[in-house]
């Protein structure tokens, strides 16, 4: 899953410890082997163990130190288990990659608040909690730090995700906010905007006509891979990226350049039932 003839020296982070939630898969696991390949050691964390065992695994096959610490980030005693493993294993935290996250595929007007407050609990205050907590244990009194979030494109919205794209744009915007603030102790703040990635969730939670329509929409006219976002995120993690604060970049073929390119769902009359939204998964939520 690590990307071939990265760009990235094996030295880029070298030094470092680095902290992954949602390492288990995806681009967790891709970003841990790489902030691993360029000589971070790194803390991976998960909801499922096996996962996260295997992600450190491949860590240490490939010569980087790593922490395997399971983790269900919407508990905050938990993530406070979490942080005293890391702290006490390496002294310090220099890079954190919210990773995390959870979302459904639904219209809006079917989304209840049950539904709304579970998605945001893990996109958005989970993240916030591990952040701070980080922040005030780790990286404000060392004076120095990355923050990595990971947002949504397109930036304008998805149809069928409007609880994950409110909570991932909510992250944005904590992205800058953060640098305004914290800039002042050294600690910088990025967002990474991915758009559709390959993944295990991809291939199993969606249909394959609405995965090939996703891929339609991008003017690359492909899905990006896991280790593209990864090596973006290893970068922006390394001096080179020294003077990177407060902004989002966006690994997504394109997309949000482009827009929502998706015909829009037809009008319904107001006197019978919705019609089919061309977008809905079939996956039960």
């Amino acid at each position: 899953m690590t990307v071939e003839n990265s760009p990235l020296t094996t030295t880029a982070n070298a030094g470092k410890i680095a902290l992954v939630t949602g390492g288990g898969s995806g681009i967790g696991r891709a970003t841990a082997l790489e902030l691993g390949r360029t000589g971070a050691r790194v803390v991976v964390c998960g909801r499922r163990r096996e996962p996260v065992d295997e992600t450190c695994d491949l860590l240490r096959a490939a010569g980087a130190e790593a922490l395997s610490v399971r983790t269900d980030l919407r508990e905050p005693d938990q993530v406070d288990r979490l942080l005293d493993a890391a702290l006490e294993r390496f002294g310090r935290i220099d890079i954190l990659v919210n990773n995390a996250g959870g979302q459904f595929m639904a219209p809006a007007e079917e989304i209840t608040l049950k539904g709304w407050r579970a998605v945001h609990r893990v996109s958005l205050d989970a993240v916030w909690d591990i952040t701070q907590k980080v922040a005030e244990r780790s990286m404000i009194p060392n004076r120095a730090g990355v923050v990595v979030f990971i947002g949504f494109s397109p930036e304008g919205g998805s149809p069928g995700f409007a609880h994950a794209t409110a909570a991932r744009g909510a992250v944005e915007s904590l992205t800058s906010a953060l640098a305004l603030e914290w800039s002042r102790f050294g600690i910088r703040t990025v967002c990474v905007s991915a758009g559709h990635i390959e993944s295990e969730g991809m291939r199993e939670n969606y249909p394959a006509e609405l995965q090939a329509a996703w891929a339609g929409q991008v003017p690359m006219k492909r899905y990006g891979t896991a280790a593209e976002c990864a090596t973006v995120i290893a970068f922006l993690t390394s001096s080179g990226a020294s003077y990177v604060t407060g902004t989002t970049l966006y690994v997504d073929g394109g997309v949000n350049a482009w827009g929502n390119a998706s015909t829009p769902p037809d009008l319904d009359p107001d006197d019978g039932p919705p019609t089919a939204v061309p977008w809905r998964s079939t996956r039960e939520t």
